[in-house]
């Protein structure tokens, strides 16, 4: 693609017929390609573009040498490749198109809603985590968490730290599960999320910790969780954990990520 857009470079260069759209033409597609590969940049699908940018170069490579078998298999493989990039690159695309419909005219407002939220949650954790009560509360972001509100207790409820605090509650039939959070909304509880199979964890971390890691590396939710052992609040996000913080370390490292 890149080689493709510096040979149209080139060519628009040498041209005494460059115009105005022309250019533009080529702003606009610079600029995709940089946020592509910034999303890209650091995950699994980056492999996969490496991937697929060496069977491209074997496509061309059977075709010059006169390789009919292997030339007429990547042929056939190409036919399909629109499908196989959507489904490959579904969780990449779901949110490129999110931060594409972003709308720069309502980020004061949702800032001022956000910090509402985000004090409630650190006020919640704090006093989860002096009387040792086990929590995980999931903030979604541009990535939708429909499909893990299902499997929970819909509440629709509006977000505030007493009521944290009585889901999490021990004698509570919610606490066990995860609250996911939507805009400043408690929008379900009971929430069950897929635990991450990365081998490298260490054993201290329990399920909590292991199910809010398995959900940042699927979506680019937010993740708070504090532990029932030994009261330490951590947050995650894109399956990095961050333990031991203060209620101030926490808030910051929260308005840090949805501001």
């Amino acid at each position: 693609m890149i080689d493709a857009l510096a040979s149209r470079i080139s060519w628009l260069v040498a041209s005494t017929d460059f115009s105005l759209s022309d250019g533009i033409d080529i702003l606009i597609m610079a600029v995709l390609i940089y946020n592509v590969l910034v999303l890209i940049r650091g995950t699994r699908a980056f492999q996969m573009v490496l991937g697929i940018a060496v069977m491209v170069g074997l496509y061309y490579f059977s075709q010059l040498l006169g390789l009919a078998t292997l030339h007429w298999v990547l042929r056939s493989f190409f036919t399909y490749i629109v499908i196989i990039v959507i489904v490959l690159f579904q969780g990449e695309i779901k949110k490129a198109l999110a931060g594409f419909g972003r709308n720069p005219f309502f980020q004061s407002a949702l800032r001022a809603k956000t910090r509402r939220v985000i004090d409630e949650i650190v006020q919640a954790a704090t006093i989860l985590a002096s009387e040792r009560i086990g929590a995980i509360v999931a903030i979604e972001r541009e990535v939708g968490l429909r499909n893990y509100l299902e499997g929970g207790v819909a509440l629709n409820a509006n977000l505030s730290y007493d009521l944290l605090l009585s889901i999490f509650n021990p004698s509570s039939p919610l606490h066990d599960g995860a609250v996911i959070v939507q805009g400043d909304r408690i929008s379900a509880a009971a929430c069950f999320l897929p635990l991450t199979l990365d081998p490298h964890l260490s054993k201290e971390l329990g399920t909590r910790h292991r199910a809010a890691i398995g959900l940042t590396e699927e979506t680019d939710a937010v993740v708070v969780v504090v532990s029932e052992e030994s009261g330490i609040i951590s947050l995650v996000k894109a399956g990095a954990l961050t333990r031991n913080l203060s209620p101030e370390g926490l808030k910051q490292e929260i308005l840090a990520r949805l501001t």
